[in-house]
């Protein structure tokens, strides 16, 4: 008979502990979205892995299907099913229908699971009553149990709830097969990429587990091993380019939160090196991922800033009057991850990001101080740089807070005073953005042609003096000291995109402040005039690059020459080809000069080649051209001596005409 319609005094208190999750999954899992539901994949995974942990199968192999449902199969003892002369309950009902149930209880006095991930007993029952379905095939003892869930109910149509039979496998373990509820979860669809981090975080802190992904819907598989664990895994991430050797720390002892606390054991494990181009900083408890860290992270900190300020003041390397190093200086550098165990953990909430046993972070400070200690001392080499780099981080740091409290203070002034403050700035009337354009031009004398030459109801014209500063061969402060760099970004409006690790807090982009619905870069047709609209595109490209992305930054194409017919009229040609072309078509005698410098220019012709709307000729930077734009300057005017020199061997004589050698 199904257990479904069996509604007694019995079943009462298993319906309570079902609606508690079905109705409030938020409560259990920390979300009733997709955190929560991928919360479920956490507890069937952290139950297998505890098996595997305590010696009992070492792979773990979990499936994503196509219909959102997963399977979890491990070969660890199996999961007992059959009926509990203790509980006087079965087994099946323990472990899938009551919270808080299950063999991981009194685990500092030797009960099944020292160290486990699900220490709040609450993951397969949770799990099983907020999915649609549940399917569970257990090898134990020579049988193999099978059982079946409905939306947290046993459907399994026996009296016992489960169906025995003899087992053909040499294997023990369990198969748990689920699809998270609709009905429960507002998002069932849990990316491919989180079963990815998942497994592969697991592999890391689990040495010696091999956990296998099998994925449905692409047809992947993916297996994810470390045999020495976070050793391992601190020595791929750092790869080449550490300046250390990787260090491993490990800790075993006893103690209490509070003396009338009881005392609980703790392993811990560090494993770090120092690294010029990567920093991370990851931890693990009973192989939970720590997002937010808590008590380990608190110790790693704090440890670290004692033992190198200590280093530090003993080395004498400090400045006179300089400030202590901060943990930020240190992390730059850093790649650490910490691996902690303890038979009592005191998580924030049930979703296990942070923990917040004191002793753990008592002990573990003591110990890295202690360890620290002896590493700085037993390797001289290795410490000289890590004290180097870290006095380098901590400089470039203070270097660049000044160099943002003096940004802000120039990007803060309003428009309205702009006209004022950026010098020889002409602002045009209107205030509407969806018409208003900015002409970046070259030189005082090109200032005058434009604004003669413009309509000053919506076009505005700023000019730079001689070749700008190129923001490829420029640290930050150089580019925020540059008054022409200053001057545009000023006159734009819109802000900053600033990568560097120490200005982010400098990135104040937002495109809504922007105050122009294009941003024309108007240069002379001659050498000089193609490098200067290249540096601003390059100024863009590293500022702005999100003004070029959504399409404002454009070049003005000038005409190359000016041809004159019989009867006065002016042609131009913007091209080689087009030039032929007016040629071609003109009768009876004709005058051709090649175009002048637009300071040059009569206002007339200025309007006409290259501001009016309709007569203009205006070409879009895309992220493409600034791309091609700053690898051309990296290539030509940057550090890159070996491609320059490769590149003039390949292609250098295409432009000896155009070179002043004889």
């Amino acid at each position: 008979m199904s257990k479904k319609h069996d509604y007694g005094n019995e079943s009462l208190s298993t319906l309570e502990e079902k609606d508690k999750v079905r109705l409030r999954p938020g409560v259990i899992f920390g979300s009733d979205g997709i955190k929560g539901c991928q919360h479920t994949v956490m507890e069937i995974i952290g139950n297998s892995r505890d098996e595997a942990a305590e010696g009992f199968g070492n792979v773990i192999e979990v499936t994503r299907f196509k219909d959102k449902s997963i399977e979890v199969k491990d070969f660890g003892r199996g999961i007992p099913i059959e009926w509990n002369p203790k509980e006087q309950k079965y087994n099946w009902e323990i472990v899938f229908c009551i919270l808080y149930g299950g063999g991981k209880y009194d685990n500092n006095s030797g009960s099944n699971y020292q160290f486990s991930i699900g220490l709040n007993g609450l993951g397969t029952a949770a799990t099983q009553f907020a999915s649609e379905y549940m399917d569970v095939t257990v090898l134990r003892d020579g049988y193999e149990y099978n059982l079946s869930f409905e939306k947290g109910d046993n459907v399994t149509d026996t009296k016992e709830g489960y169906i025995k039979k003899k087992s053909g496998s040499k294997h023990t373990g369990s198969t748990i097969k689920w699809k998270p509820d609709l009905e429960v979860f507002n998002d069932i669809n849990i990316e491919l990429d989180f079963f990815k981090r998942v497994l592969k975080r697991q592999a890391i802190v689990n040495k010696g587990i091999k956990f296998i992904l099998n994925d449905e819907e692409s047809n992947e598989r993916f297996t994810y091993f470390y045999k020495n664990g976070i050793s391992d895994y601190v020595t791929e991430y750092s790869g080449e380019s550490g300046f250390t050797g990787m260090q491993y720390f490990e800790l075993e002892t006893n103690g209490r939160d509070r003396e009338d606390k009881p005392e609980y054991k703790v392993k811990a494990e560090v494993g770090f090196c120092f690294n010029n181009e990567k920093n991370l900083l990851e931890y693990y408890h009973n192989s939970s991922f720590l997002e937010y860290g808590g008590a380990p992270d608190k110790a790693v900190k704090n440890a670290f800033v004692y033992a190198i300020d200590k280093k530090l003041n003993k080395e004498g390397k400090y400045n006179k009057g300089e400030k202590k190093v901060t943990f930020q200086d240190i992390e730059d550098s850093l790649i650490l991850v910490a691996n902690t165990y303890s038979t009592i953990t005191s998580y924030e909430n049930q979703t296990k990001k942070a923990i917040t046993n004191v002793f753990i972070k008592d002990a573990m400070n003591e110990f890295l101080k202690e360890k620290l200690d002896i590493y700085f001392i037993e390797n001289r080499i290795e410490t000289n740089k890590i004290l180097e780099q870290i006095l380098v981080n901590k400089r470039s740091r203070e270097k660049a807070e000044k160099t943002r409290i003096d940004v802000r203070k120039k990007l803060s002034k309003k428009i309205d005073n702009i006209s004022n403050r950026v010098k020889k700035f002409v602002d045009c009337r209107s205030k509407d953005k969806s018409i208003r354009e900015l002409f970046i031009v070259e030189g005082d004398s090109a200032l005058g042609s434009t604004k003669m030459g413009r309509d000053a109801n919506f076009q505005a014209i700023i000019p730079v003096r001689g070749k700008i500063l190129n923001c490829l061969k420029s640290d930050y402060e150089k580019i925020f000291k540059n008054d022409i760099i200053m001057d545009l970004l000023r006159v734009i409006g819109c802000g900053v995109e600033v990568k560097s690790k120490h200005l982010k807090e400098l990135t104040d982009f937002d495109m809504d402040k922007m105050n122009w619905n294009k941003i024309i870069i108007c240069t002379d047709a001659d050498v000089d005039g193609y490098q200067i609209r290249c540096l601003i595109i390059t100024m863009l490209y590293v500022l702005t690059p999100t003004m070029i992305e959504e399409g404002y930054v454009y070049i003005a194409e000038s005409p190359l020459y000016e041809i004159t017919d019989s009867k006065g009229n002016s042609h131009f040609a913007y091209t080689e080809p087009e030039k032929s072309k007016i040629l071609k078509k003109l009768k009876g005698k004709y005058r051709i000069q090649r175009s002048k410098g637009l300071g040059e220019n009569e206002p007339e012709m200025m309007w006409q080649t290259t501001m009016c709307p309709d007569t203009r000729r205006l070409v879009k930077v895309t992220p493409t051209d600034a791309k091609a734009t700053k690898e051309a300057f990296e290539l030509f005017l940057g550090d890159n001596l070996a491609g320059r020199k490769e590149f003039i061997q390949e292609y250098g004589y295409k432009y000896l005409d155009r070179s002043d050698v004889s």
